[in-house]
């Protein structure tokens, strides 16, 4: 991409409400990386990276939606909500130029084509574009994101571990994430989890997520919820579980932890207004909640990130 088309692009979108930003990148090995954002803005954000054409392109919305820009602005391609994009290109460079749209989370995984090659050596004959006739030609590929898959697209946006071993579970998450994207059969989805093949179901689940975090601070008990949705108490137990890898609670434990968490670091809340913001009545038992989960207190967190 010239540098003359930059400065155009770039004043073009400042005039558009949009700002410019990079991902949160880590290298989980050499060529292969792993890229994440979360645009929590009220304005559309444009992403750029560099990528030559010896990378595969792997792309999961969480949510909202993100713009691909190519070829100078000649050509533009959407990636939804809850939607995957597969992109690769032997003949030339596809660098990363996005618009990301208000409230949307994007993950990006990016992996050299040799050492994806690597990975399925065995199995090469079962990916369409990596057999010997079709692995110089580009390859373009969408599909839904799987609950499977968005479970560990959402434990890569909400890391909360010691960041000693970020690299380590990211790139578990990582491998994680690629198996279970070449394993989107409808038959091992149905092995894995009968109670996934009624789509209704989902629903209901999704819509019991929207609930309890739309009430946080004072969350129905599971009986009412159960009843909300229209789904028994055991079948919102499973399929919670199934779906977000937790119990509906423990789901919203640290939903709400997160949202302290980000609170405290925006210096407008003291600790009172943020346990009350999150749903607890006494200062000392959102404490309590908040060194539970990140093994220090609220105060001590503040101080160690000034």
């Amino acid at each position: 991409m010239d540098s003359s088309f930059d400065a155009e692009k770039n004043i073009a979108i400042g005039s558009l409400n949009t700002t410019i930003d990079s991902f949160n990148e880590l290298e989980i090995e050499k060529d292969f990386f792993v890229l994440t954002y979360q645009n929590e803005s009220d304005k559309v954000v444009t992403l750029e990276r560099e990528i030559d054409s010896s990378f595969i392109q792997f792309h999961f919305c969480l949510k909202g939606t993100c713009k691909f820009i190519f070829n100078k602005g000649r050509y533009a391609l959407d990636i939804e909500d809850e939607n995957s994009l597969l992109l690769y290109n032997p003949q030339q460079d596809l660098p990363l130029h996005m618009d990301c749209q208000p409230q949307s989370w994007l993950v990006s995984v990016i992996i050299s084509i040799k050492k994806f090659h690597g990975l399925f050596s065995q199995e090469a004959d079962y990916i369409t574009f990596l057999s010997e006739d079709n692995r110089d030609k580009k390859y373009y590929d969408d599909g839904k994101i799987t609950p499977s898959m968005a479970i560990v697209l959402t434990q890569l946006v909400n890391f909360n571990l010691n960041n000693s071993i970020k690299n380590l579970y990211f790139k578990g998450k990582a491998y994680e994430l690629l198996s279970l994207y070449f394993n989107r059969s409808e038959d091992a989805n149905v092995e894995q989890c009968p109670f996934l093949v009624d789509e209704s179901n989902v629903i209901k689940i999704r819509k019991a997520k929207d609930i309890i975090i739309s009430r946080m601070t004072e969350p129905p008990t599971l009986q009412e919820l159960a009843e909300e949705i229209q789904l028994s108490l055991k079948k919102l137990k499973e399929g919670f579980k199934e779906i977000y890898g937790d119990s509906v609670y423990s789901f919203l434990f640290d939903y709400k932890m997160e949202v302290a968490r980000k609170l405290l670091e925006s210096g407008n809340h003291n600790v009172n207004e943020v346990g009350l913001r999150v749903g607890y009545s006494t200062a000392s038992h959102f404490i309590s909640a908040f060194k539970k989960k990140y093994g220090t207190t609220p105060k001590k967190y503040i101080q160690s990130i000034m």
